[in-house]
Parts: C-alpha cells; structure tokens; sequence
C-alpha cells in the first residue's frame, strides 16, 4: 500500500499529527509526506490523507486551493484530519464538497479539537496519539 499525507500546518499541531501518522503507517507500506504549499502534483498512491487545520472560519487556504484543484483520481481513496478550535466546528463537511469533484472516494475523517497552547504547537489534546492509532488502523 502506497500512502501521501499532504498537511499544512501553521503552529506546528497538523505537522505533529502528519509525522506521527506516517510513524503508524510505514509498517503497512510505503509512506510520503508532503506540505501542501508543496504539493502542485501529488505523487500517486493508494490512499491520500489531508490534513489541515481550520483558519479564519474556514479550511487553510493553500489546502483549499490543493483539494478544490484536483482532479482526474478516479479509484483511488482520501481520509480527512481536521483541527480546529476548542467550541468550533470542524470543516470536514467543507472538505469533503472540496474533493467531490476530484474522482477520490473517502475511506475515513477525523478531527483534532485544539486548546491552550495551540500557538506553541502544543495544542493537541490528551490522548490525541491514541485517537490517530486507532484512525490509522482503520485506514
């Protein structure tokens, strides 16, 4: 199995998140994680994860502007990893619109409500590692 995780991270909460997911996922193939700003052409693979955070009552603007990009990905499959503000919502309904048009069919989401400490990039909440284990072994 063949994996990209494309994130885009701000404070450092989604790079934390896009490393120790690829940590959780090498052990089932091969794993490229990218920045989204990065990411004109994504790489092919099985599955493709974003993972972005919400920003200014939306999704980050280089992620929206990558995901509303795509196109021609018929067959293959996306999961989604939001983070968004303690008493928000999250933006994966938003995201999900954003890659209707793309050809990717989801397999999984999730979110990552983020507190105290956010701006430092220690905004995660407790638990958060074994929240994504379980996310990675459903993917």
């Amino acid at each position: 199995m063949k994996y990209v995780i494309v994130y885009w991270s701000r404070f450092g909460n989604n790079r934390k998140i896009a490393v120790h997911l690829e940590t959780l996922l090498k052990p089932k193939g091969e794993v490229i994680t990218l920045v989204a700003a990065d990411s004109v052409k994504l790489p092919q693979a099985d599955v493709y994860v974003f993972s972005a955070a919400a920003e200014r009552f939306s999704i980050q603007e280089d992620m929206k502007k990558l995901m509303s990009g795509l196109r021609g990905m018929d067959g293959k499959k996306y999961v989604l990893i939001n983070t968004h503000a303690l008493g928000f919502k999250n933006w994966l309904g938003r995201m999900n619109k954003l890659l209707a048009k793309s050809g990717l069919t989801k397999l999984a989401e999730t979110d990552f409500r983020v507190g105290e400490g956010t701006k430092e990039g220690n905004g995660l909440p407790q638990g958060w590692e074994k929240k994504l284990e379980e996310f990675a072994n459903r993917i």
